[in-house]
């Protein structure tokens, strides 16, 4: 039973509740909408500790996991939150228990002026690409670690008529292991400037950025970065684009190249249909010649993007990142028209993507501990396909990243990893995720995984793949009954090889 709640003021949660005394809401009704439930669920692997052949351990795992979701919407203010606590009791370890968290929301303090957004998670991260990787159902192995991640940024945001919309943003993030491994905050100030439309439609844009970055491992950080750029119409469908500025990246680099310099990019647009976008640019930074890509076809039933994009970056940064937002917006444009209600819209979108990722590798490139700075060029085509009665999401991602940074300060963090095996890696993943109702009471549910991770520096090569199968009846209103088999394997050409199986019966009940 969902709980449906009207009112001005902030919605029941003590966090919200918090955010609410240090900042005041906007005025006009809120809907809230609270669904707690419960999951229970028993499991039985024939691999429990993920050992290598001859010397697995079968076991059974109980995992009690009460969860609330919660979603507010109002004229100028809205807020996601889906919140999961999993109690794991096993036969082959000690009873461990785990959280899980993905919030967001926006609102808008002062009408046309004055704007926040916030986010947070806590989720189960690898800490290395290589060894084994995390199983939803099983509980954690020395190879993976609690991230936290949180983020608030207050902008200020007008419209000056006939000159340029201006934005001012200051953003506060952090990202946090609980322990000694990872423990990252940043400061950041951008000033945002985008020109009204001239002459034939010709725009401008400016930006400048400063940011400091402070990790408990090293010394402060202060990247600054300043461009302009331009958009020209020759038609309705074509446009070109040119952009160029300085930057200065601030880390101490080991490749020879200081990060610090001019760069320029020259590209096009081409929007052939409302429907149909692509825009693609070349250009240059002080570490080469870069290119970017980013397409989107939206069809009646189905949606692709495919990106490409080459950028320095560090792993608490894509730690940052909201999981599955990309998938999740596929999805969104496919089912307006199935589910218009955007409150139900939002839960399916969860519910789907939570169990589609439950089981199998992390969809798209491996994130993992590390305090360097990496050049990463990153390749990923995104396919949602959703009629009435299935929904299927598929993707195929390639990472390169180079390391710009020394490797010693990496080298507590990973001490079964050979010395410097993370200088430059290549992912190459691939997910998929299906779900088709069976009938008015039941669904079929099947996914599968791979994720193959090489290290360029030395010689060691890690796959993993995951195939899953389930199948969910709905025994009333309310209660979800589902029963799931899953196959897991792990090789590696450094040893450590395992296969696991499992099978699972679980309960979920809404309140």
């Amino acid at each position: 039973m969902a709980i449906t709640i009207s009112r001005r003021g902030p919605p029941p949660l003590p966090l919200l509740s918090l955010l609410s005394l240090l900042l005041p809401l906007p005025a006009g009704a809120v809907d809230w909408l609270v669904k707690p439930s419960l999951r229970l669920r028993e499991s039985y692997t024939d691999n429990a500790l993920r050992a290598p052949p001859g010397q697995a351990q079968s076991d059974f795992i109980t995992e009690i996991a009460p969860a609330i979701a919660l979603i507010g919407t109002g004229p100028r203010l809205r807020v996601h939150l889906d919140y999961r606590w999993h109690k794991y009791l096993s036969g082959q370890r000690a009873d461990t228990n785990s959280h899980e968290l993905h919030a967001s929301a926006d609102a808008e303090l002062v009408k046309d002026w004055f704007f926040i957004d916030a986010d947070a998670s806590v989720s189960r991260r690898n800490i290395s690409p290589f060894g084994p990787q995390l199983i939803a159902e099983l509980p954690d192995t020395d190879n993976s670690s609690t991230v936290r991640t949180t983020g608030i940024s207050p902008y200020l945001r007008h419209r000056f008529r006939g000159l340029a919309t201006a934005e001012l943003r200051y953003t506060r993030n952090t990202v946090d292991s609980g322990g000694a491994l990872l423990s990252v905050h940043s400061d950041e100030m951008e000033l945002l400037l985008s020109g009204e439309p001239r002459g034939n439609g010709w725009t401008w844009n400016a930006s400048h950025d400063v940011r400091r970055t402070q990790d408990s491992k090293l010394a402060p950080v202060r990247m600054q970065r300043s461009s302009a750029g331009l958009r020209y119409p020759f038609s309705s469908k074509w446009s070109a684009t040119a952009s160029g500025g300085m930057e200065k990246e601030g880390y101490l680099s080991n490749t020879g190249k200081a990060p610090t310099g001019r760069f320029w990019s020259l590209g096009g647009v081409w929007t052939p249909s409302p429907r149909t976008s692509v825009a693609f640019s070349t250009g240059k930074r002080f570490f080469g010649t870069t290119y970017s890509l980013d397409a989107n076809l939206l069809q009646r039933h189905t949606n692709w993007q495919l990106n490409y994009s080459e950028n320095i970056t560090t792993m608490p940064t894509q730690f940052s990142r909201l999981g599955d937002r990309d998938a999740g917006q596929l999805l969104d444009q496919l089912w307006r028209g199935i589910f218009p209600n955007a409150r139900d819209r939002r839960l399916r979108i969860d519910a789907f993507l939570r169990y589609a990722n439950s089981l199998g590798p992390e969809r798209g490139a491996i994130n993992y501990f590390s305090h360097r700075y990496f050049l990463q060029k990153q390749l990923r085509l995104t396919m949602a396909r959703a009629t009435a009665k299935s929904t299927m999401i598929a993707g195929i991602s390639a990472v390169d990243r180079t390391a710009q940074t020394a490797s010693g300060i990496d080298s507590g963090l990973l001490p079964g990893v050979e010395f410097g095996s993370e200088d430059r890696t290549r992912q190459i993943g691939a997910n998929v995720g299906w779900s088709w109702q069976a009938g008015a009471r039941t669904t079929v549910n099947a996914n599968a995984g791979y994720a193959g991770v090489r290290s360029l520096s030395a010689p060691r090569r890690d796959n993993n793949i995951t195939v899953t199968a389930g199948y969910s009846r709905v025994l009333r209103p309310n209660m979800t009954a589902t029963i799931d088999v899953r196959h897991t394997r792990h090789a590696s050409n450094r040893g450590g090889d395992y296969r696991e199986n499992g099978v699972s019966a679980t309960l979920t009940m809404q309140f």
